[in-house]
């Protein structure tokens, strides 16, 4: 087998995985591709990207110290999540980012988009949308 693959209807859905360097030796919790970028985040505000199919990584400044747990492309712009209510977005593919404000400092978990809409869940029930 040369590519990963759904396998079709099934299909076993198996891949040859191929390690990468990835530059961190922190834990990363959370991977999104949008415009033809891939995004990593993790431990400590880490963020890495790359721009040439995951073949290697480079780093972006998360501008937080907090542990980034998620993160998703959507209307043009990635957005991470975390620990502390943390919020940041990136409209120059993962290269610098902004702190939003999110009201709470509950752990975010997930980030999700959809219908133009991003959607954030994390501890105690926290549901955050924008728009």
């Amino acid at each position: 087998m040369t590519a990963c693959g759904g396998g079709g209807s099934g299909g076993s859905g198996t891949c040859n995985w191929t390690p990468r360097t990835s530059g961190t030796t922190n834990i990363l919790y959370g991977v999104a591709f949008g415009n033809n970028t891939f995004v990593a985040v993790g431990l400590n505000g880490t963020v890495i990207t790359s721009s040439n199919n995951g073949v290697s990584w480079g780093s972006g400044t998360s501008g937080t110290t907090q542990t980034l747990l998620a993160v998703v492309y959507g209307n043009n712009m990635f957005v991470a999540v975390g620990t502390g209510g943390t919020i940041i977005t990136s409209t120059n593919n993962g290269s610098t980012w902004a702190s939003q404000t999110s009201g709470t400092t509950h752990v975010l978990f997930s980030v999700s988009h959809g219908n133009n809409a991003f959607v954030i869940v994390g501890d105690f029930g926290t549901v955050l949308k924008c728009p």
